[in-house]
């Protein structure tokens, strides 16, 4: 039994308000779980800075650690496909919503949801990765299983300066796609290039598809960005694409038209990372630490801090001014 104490940034909501910080905790005030970890890094979603932040209302118990990402090395397990030294990883599947996340110097998990660690993936590139780049590539698969390929056109990723965009510029270049990133931080185009972009479109002069139909000008695309932007994309894919949604940083609605549906065979695929079938995390980490890899890992890492540091970068992160992955080191 682990008995040492440990730092945790912990989050409360309740009826006294939201709050915040860094607590010392014990192993039996984690939720139960079949396999501990002694967590080597986690990471920093916009997730996270909504829940740590008490901006949006992530949590559906009260408190729990925050953080939706986790990686380190088993120390004890209850399930036999895990032992003591194995590396593992965990993303969604519930961290920092309804039970304790990745925040902790130990995290409790439950072994479904618990991904050994593929060969060609550090722990440390695991957490650059993210819940973030497993989405981008979770997209990619999708799409890819109904039938994407490169030969259908360019690739739109919208929101391409977040998390989620940035890493799907790299992965869909990596698997052999011509990316075409909008942003509305023009100033970073040359970041963007370097991660594979051919095209970088400053969103506030992008013309989106105003008809039902308009000339064909992208084989697919990958929206973090919901509203005006996502049913402006539909007219503009190619007959049998794909539009991956994940993200809803402008807005939640969608005023479309079934135009692109029933007349080019568009697909509109929804991503929900956070509670992916295990199968799939599987094949989805295989493409990360293999064919998918990203060629440019190190440079998305453009930040690592430790706990103290978090409520920060929450700020940055919610005010629009963080650039590339930040990453929480936990253990050296």
């Amino acid at each position: 039994m682990i008995r040492d104490r440990f730092e945790a940034f912990r989050i409360h909501s309740d009826a006294t308000g939201h709050r915040a910080g860094i607590e010392s905790l014990v192993l039996d005030d984690l939720n139960p779980g079949e396999v501990v970890i002694k967590v080597a890094y986690s990471s920093v979603n916009y997730k996270d800075a909504l829940a740590g932040s008490g901006t949006g209302r992530i949590l559906r118990r009260s408190p729990l650690v925050g953080g939706i990402d986790v990686a380190g090395h088993v120390v004890t397990s209850g399930d036999a496909r895990f032992k003591e030294g194995d590396a593992v990883l965990c993303t969604g599947s519930g961290l920092s919503e309804t039970r304790d996340g990745g925040y902790a110097g130990y995290a409790r998990l439950e072994a479904d949801w618990t991904i050994p660690l593929p060969a060609g993936l550090s722990l440390r590139e695991s957490m650059i990765l993210g819940t973030a780049g497993f989405t981008a590539a979770l997209s990619l698969l999708r799409m890819q299983d109904n039938h994407q390929h490169p030969q259908l056109g360019p690739i739109a990723i919208t929101g391409a300066t977040g998390g989620v965009g940035m890493l799907a510029t790299a992965i869909f270049s990596r698997a052999g796609y011509e990316t075409h990133a909008i942003t509305g931080k023009p100033e970073h185009a040359d970041f963007l290039r370097a991660l594979g972009a051919s095209e970088v479109l400053d969103r506030h002069a992008f013309r989106s598809g105003q008809r039902p139909l308009e000339s064909v000008r992208y084989g697919g695309a990958l929206d973090n960005v919901g509203g005006p932007t996502l049913a402006g994309l539909l007219p503009l894919i190619a007959p049998c694409g794909n539009v991956a949604a994940c993200g809803l940083a402008a807005s939640a609605d969608l005023a479309a038209t079934v135009m692109p549906f029933i007349i080019r065979g568009v697909s509109l695929l929804g991503i929900a990372s956070a509670a992916t079938p295990r199968d799939q995390r599987e094949e989805v980490w295989a493409h990360l630490a293999d064919d998918w890899k990203p060629a440019r890992l190190d440079a998305i890492a453009t930040g690592e801090i430790v706990l103290a540091a978090l409520p920060e970068v929450f700020t940055r992160m919610l005010a629009g001014a963080s650039l590339g992955r930040t990453l929480v080191k936990i253990a050296a």
